[in-house]
C-alpha cells in the first residue's frame, strides 16, 4: 500500500446524473477533485438554455493518497471507486492533463465508450493540442485522435486534420 504522501488520481463511480453533488462534497471534504464538464446548449419544448454536463457519465476523479481515497469513497453519492485485479487503479497524471487540455482547446471532440482496435499511434503537431498523443482511427469518414483512458474503460475521440499529426512509435 502506498504511503499517505503519495497522491495519485483516481476513477470514483457516482450515481447517475450525481456528479455535481459529489464534487460539491468531495469539497467539502478539502478533497482535490476533478469533474470534467462542457459547455451544452440544450432545448425544452420552451427555451434554450446553455449548461455544463459531465464529458463523461458517473465518473469523477479525485486526486489522494490511499488514506484520503477511503474517506473519499465513504461520500454519498459514490457507488465504488475503480479497481483492476481488486485494488484502487489510479489514473495517470498525462490522461487527466490530456482531459483538462482537450476540455480548454477549440477542437471538436466527442466521448465514446465504443471499444476500438489499436491503430497507429500519433503525436498532434500543430494547434491547440500540440504534442497530444493518441491512437489513430478512421471513424465516419473523418481522422479523429482517439485518447483512451483504460482505467473508466472510455475513449475521447478529437477531430484532428491529418496534416497535423505524425506517426510515433511506442506511446510511454
Amino acid at each position: 500500500m502506498k504511503g499517505t504522501g503519495d497522491k495519485r488520481w483516481y476513477a470514483l463511480y457516482t450515481k447517475p446524473r450525481f456528479e455535481k453533488r459529489a464534487e460539491k462534497e468531495l469539497l467539502d471534504k478539502h478533497i482535490e477533485v476533478y469533474l470534467p464538464l462542457e459547455k451544452r446548449l440544450k432545448q425544452w419544448s420552451d427555451r434554450k438554455k446553455w449548461v455544463y454536463e459531465p464529458l463523461i457519465r458517473s465518473y469523477i476523479f479525485v486526486h489522494v493518497d490511499r488514506t484520503e481515497l477511503e474517506k473519499a469513497y465513504r461520500t454519498p453519492g459514490i457507488l465504488t471507486v475503480v479497481k483492476f485485479e481488486g485494488e484502487p487503479a489510479p489514473v495517470q497524471d498525462k490522461q487527466i492533463q490530456a482531459l483538462k487540455d482537450i476540455l480548454n482547446s477549440k477542437e471538436v471532440y466527442e466521448v465514446t465508450s465504443e471499444k476500438f482496435d489499436i491503430g497507429e499511434n500519433v503525436e498532434i503537431t500543430q494547434g491547440d493540442l500540440k504534442g497530444l498523443k493518441g491512437e489513430m482511427i478512421r471513424h465516419l469518414n473523418k481522422f479523429k485522435v482517439l485518447i483512451r483512458i483504460e482505467v473508466i474503460q472510455q475513449n475521447l475521440l478529437v477531430n484532428i486534420n491529418p496534416s497535423y499529426l505524425k506517426k510515433v512509435g511506442e506511446m510511454a
